[in-house]
């Protein structure tokens, strides 16, 4: 019969939930003891699972949840029976609880506890293994060996899924070390494609950045994911291109208007510098016309000062072989207008009008002829654009959440370990963990 004390202790520590009433508890200096006895068991032989016949009482420890900011230690006492079956190869055993695994040191909600503040309080491995009084690497593994049985062991995980974003992302920058360091992210951003205000989550994190890299990661996939997957968003890369299209035959692929935007705004750079190079001989200083209006170039024709068009009015009138940067100039403001325009039929229009001129581009402009041979050996991705609306945001949202992580854990020495811990991040697995 428990005492008041023992009962409002009980509640306080909520080990009731565990099968487990306390008889005691004292200061073990680093953390504190709980004494308690075990009410809810199994009490059968774990070889012939027959009951068998008392012997005596065992002690267990567990890790359990801490207590007014202390490490909780348990000692919970059990029973330990004889096996009274023939030719059982089991003599004797100890009674299992429900509220732990067997042979493991810690209780089921301590790795509940793990995942949420990993997943949701955004803390590091180093502040939960403290806050429990165990090792960084017990902590870790239990999180991935969770994280593992929470996706990859979860067969309606990719449920639901026809929109991708692919891109590269930096995870170490230690060359030496992990080679170039970079990693392919595969992003689901169907929820978000029909609600702007949904988040995007992580699906996958694919060591390299190439088409193998991809190729890989949706070859260990059903056909039935493969098949149901509509919309592929990825940047100018071709390889992803290339093994979307091998691996993803049904699925509408889409150049990202960013990536898009950016190759016309380096060529517009490039032609600039070459410029620069062939009038002065040498790189830019503060005071030369085409250095000091380089920001300038790359900003929207419609945010423009009344200072920056003077200054571009200017470069225009300095010299006539400036005339060359003014048609790259125009091109880029040209595919950014088609990118602004409400009527993506016509802004459809445009842009092939654009990348059609620039590829037959002859005479001196190399740099905006490339870059129309570029766009249209991808026009159809570049077109898809104006039809699905689904471009690589939220997927350089992920990458920036991802930053965020790296910086929490003060960078990432181990792939597996950095590609776990990023799912847990950013797979949003918050309601499978509360519901552990």
């Amino acid at each position: 019969m428990h005492s008041t004390g023992n009962i409002i202790a009980d509640t306080i520590c909520r080990t009731a939930e565990l099968g487990l009433a306390i008889t005691g508890a004292s200061d073990a200096g680093e953390f504190t003891l709980i004494e308690a006895n075990a009410t809810a068991y199994s009490d059968r032989c774990p070889d012939c699972d027959n009951t068998g016949a008392f012997r005596d009482h065992v002690h267990r420890r567990l890790v359990d949840l801490p207590v007014v900011g202390f490490p909780t230690q348990l000692r919970v006492r059990l029973p330990r029976d004889r096996c009274t079956t023939p030719n059982c190869r089991v003599k004797y055993y100890q009674s299992q609880l429900a509220c732990a695994v067997p042979g493991k040191k810690v209780t089921h909600r301590v790795t509940r506890w793990i995942l949420q503040r990993l997943a949701i309080d955004r803390m590091s491995i180093s502040a939960t293994a403290k806050a429990l009084g165990i090792g960084w690497d017990l902590t870790c593994q239990l999180a991935l060996d969770m994280c593992r049985e929470l996706i990859y062991n979860d067969p309606t995980h990719l449920d639901g899924v026809h929109v991708i974003g692919v891109d590269e992302h930096k995870w170490s920058h230690n060359r030496a070390k992990h080679g170039a360091g970079y990693v392919t992210v595969i992003v689901d951003m169907t929820s978000h494609h029909r609600d702007s205000a949904s988040p995007a989550r992580l699906l996958d994190v694919v060591d390299g950045r190439s088409a193998d890299a991809l190729r890989m990661s949706l070859a260990r996939r059903s056909p039935a994911f493969r098949h149901q997957v509509r919309i592929v968003a990825m940047d100018g890369f071709q390889g992803y291109a290339t093994a979307s299209k091998e691996l993803l035959p049904s699925a509408r692929r889409v150049m990202d208007p960013f990536h898009v935007v950016r190759l016309a705004g380096d060529k517009l750079t490039a032609c600039r510098q070459r410029l620069q190079r062939e009038k002065y001989h040498r790189r830019g200083l503060r005071d030369d016309p085409l250095y000091k209006n380089r920001k300038t170039l790359l900003t929207t024709q419609q945010w423009l000062s009344d200072k920056q068009q003077a200054r571009l009015d200017e470069l225009w009138a300095y010299d006539k072989d400036y005339a060359v940067l003014k048609i790259a100039w125009h091109a880029y403001q040209g595919i950014i207008d088609c990118y602004r325009m409400r009527n993506k039929r016509e802004a459809k229009k445009k842009i092939r009008l654009i990348i059609n001129e620039l590829r037959t581009l002859k005479g001196p402009n190399k740099e905006l002829a490339q870059l129309g041979r570029s766009l249209y050996k991808r026009l159809s991705d570049v077109l898809a654009f104006f039809d699905v609306g689904v471009s690589n945001g939220p997927v350089e949202a992920i990458n920036g959440r991802l930053e965020h992580l790296r910086g929490i854990a003060l960078g990432f020495r181990n792939l597996n370990h950095y590609t776990l811990r990023s799912l847990i991040h950013s797979g949003q697995l918050t309601h499978k963990i509360n519901a552990l």
